[in-house]
């Protein structure tokens, strides 16, 4: 088949985030000015560069999590590994504000040490983030979307060191989470190796 997404898709379940996918889960931590603290998912979440180390969450609408991150300039992104991911979903509840989601899917919030919002405990790894800009991308007609991407510099990066093995994160062992399409997710349960090819010298 083939669809145009302006005009539509035809089919029961809109297909796009199945065919973008998987995802890796931002669980983003955030802190306004008023000393409230949100914790919600985002799979629409990435990392742009290494040097420096940069990662983007986007949102669709100005949610409280792009609110407070543009209100602190600060956020931090939690890994959601396999055991995590049922309390990650809790935290996905749409709560009114001041409602604590730490509380209500019964997690445990750590200190950061260079920002101020707050990191879940119990992660295997939390990036603290200080915001470098706030957008709303463009439609090709030139008009704003809803999506509010916040991106931000890694400046403070926090492993559990039961997840290093010999030097490096072990993936498996964590069970990083990724979004899939409709309702489903997956974890990493299997690693192989590829090696970037190189062009023949003469």
């Amino acid at each position: 088949m083939f669809y145009e997404p302006s005009k539509g898709h035809g089919l029961p379940h809109d297909p796009s985030k199945a065919i973008v996918a998987p995802r890796p889960i931002g669980w983003i931590s955030t802190l306004n000015r008023a000393g409230e603290i949100n914790l919600a998912p985002y799979s629409y979440f990435n990392a742009f560069s290494t040097r420096p180390f940069i990662v983007w969450f986007s949102s669709e609408g100005a949610k409280d999590s792009a609110t407070f991150a543009e209100e602190t300039g600060e956020f931090v992104a939690n890994l959601v590994s396999r055991d995590l991911a049922e309390k990650m979903n809790r935290t996905a509840v749409d709560a009114p504000r001041g409602v604590s989601e730490f509380g209500y899917a019964d997690l445990a919030m750590a200190p950061s040490r260079l920002v101020a919002p707050p990191r879940v405990a119990e992660a295997p790894a939390a990036l603290e983030c200080r915001v470098t800009e706030i957008f709303r991308p463009r439609a090709l007609d030139g008009t704003q979307t809803s999506a509010v991407v916040v991106a931000g510099e890694v400046v403070g990066v926090h492993i559990d060191d039961a997840y290093l093995k010999d030097g490096q994160f072990d993936i498996v062992r964590a069970g990083n989470v990724g979004r899939l399409g409709y309702m489903d997710y997956a974890s990493v349960n299997e690693i192989f190796s590829m090696r970037r090819p190189r062009w023949p010298k003469d």
